[in-house]
């Protein structure tokens, strides 16, 4: 296990140095009034790529650069020639011969990493299963099974479940519960007492190699249609984009400490109105009449009645400070005087 954590933590910082050097190419292009990345999604792509070797060689024309578009970015011509006259010198050129050379010794170190992961995930099995009798054998998974269902969570790809088994150790009998993995990794929370008083604090640093790995799989599941997305949407709301970022990585962590605890576990979608289904309507019909008593209305609610018929349709105002409500809610506005 000790050695499939080193083999992700180098790959995390190749990633890392890759990007690095991407930047300094779009830095060098943008130092000589090319915005080539204002239109080009990948400056490494095989259009992009094109273009800079064709800059390297000492190509300077615009539209010829231009014609070296394929697929959907040989339709955004006119954007393109625009973005490629600039003062493209010699000095820039000896930096583009350098910096792509590195980026793709780096794609290529990246790529024998991924083989050497692979290779240690078929050769590692998880710890015994503590939970059984002596009479029962012990049971064991193999780490690639591991990976497999931590991959089948949304916004978790391959790299981000090979970097959770290999800081957790693929052993959660260290943390009894998914709240010690959560505090651990520290995505949660801080409490900070002082005497009596008791109050919340940042989260903390925690471990950066396992604390990136949700985070990046968070930042992915707020934009998908599913229940993990649908968490960010009500959170983000009245917490902010970081801390609703913070509660979606603590999901997916206490998620994968329930895949990985139990050999017979798989994940099931609760689907993107798991909350609406699971919704107190008390606690909702409370707090909207609060909101109508904060704007002057007197709320008088008869129970019972049914808001699900078809004939209940959108408020219909008919003058100001009175509306006709779908319910038998009754709502008495404060008078006004008619100037």
């Amino acid at each position: 296990m000790r050695q499939l954590q080193d083999f992700t933590r180098t790959r995390t910082v190749f990633v890392q140095e890759r990007t690095r050097h991407k930047h300094r190419v779009d830095k060098a292009l943008q130092d000589a009034q090319i915005k080539l990345s204002d239109v080009v999604s990948d400056l490494f792509g095989m259009s992009g790529r094109a273009m800079l070797d064709a800059l390297v060689a000492g190509e300077r024309n615009p539209r010829t650069l231009t014609d070296l578009a394929k697929g959907n970015l040989a339709k955004k011509k006119p954007a393109l020639i625009e973005a490629l006259t600039g003062q493209f010198e010699d000095h820039h050129a000896r930096l583009l011969r350098l910096l792509p050379g590195t980026v793709g010794h780096l794609t290529a170190q990246l790529g024998e990493l991924n083989r050497l992961i692979a290779r240690t995930l078929e050769e590692i099995t998880t710890p015994p299963d503590r939970s059984g009798t002596g009479s029962e054998p012990a049971t064991t998974v193999s780490a690639r099974v591991l990976a497999e269902k931590l991959d089948a969570v949304p916004g978790t790809g391959p790299a981000t479940a090979q970097i959770i088994l290999a800081e957790t150790s693929a052993d959660m009998s260290q943390f009894p519960t998914p709240e010690h993995l959560v505090s651990w990794a520290k995505l949660c929370p801080r409490t900070i007492q002082s005497g009596a008083k008791n109050s919340t604090g940042p989260a903390g640093q925690g471990n950066p190699w396992l604390k990136g790995a949700p985070g990046e799989a968070a930042n992915a599941a707020a934009r998908t249609g599913i229940f993990l997305g649908a968490r960010y949407r009500r959170i983000v709301k009245r917490r902010g984009h970081a801390k609703a970022l913070v509660a979606v990585a603590r999901s997916i962590l206490v998620i994968a400490w329930h895949l990985i605890n139990d050999p017979d576990a798989s994940y099931q979608e609760l689907g993107a109105d798991w909350h609406r289904r699971h919704l107190d309507t008390a606690r909702k019909t409370r707090d909207l009449v609060r909101q109508l008593q904060a704007l002057g209305h007197q709320v008088v609610i008869h129970p019972g009645i049914s808001l699900t018929g078809p004939s209940h349709r959108h408020p219909v105002r008919t003058r100001p400070g009175c509306c006709r409500l779908p319910s038998r809610t009754s709502i008495s506005s404060p008078s006004r005087g008619r100037g």
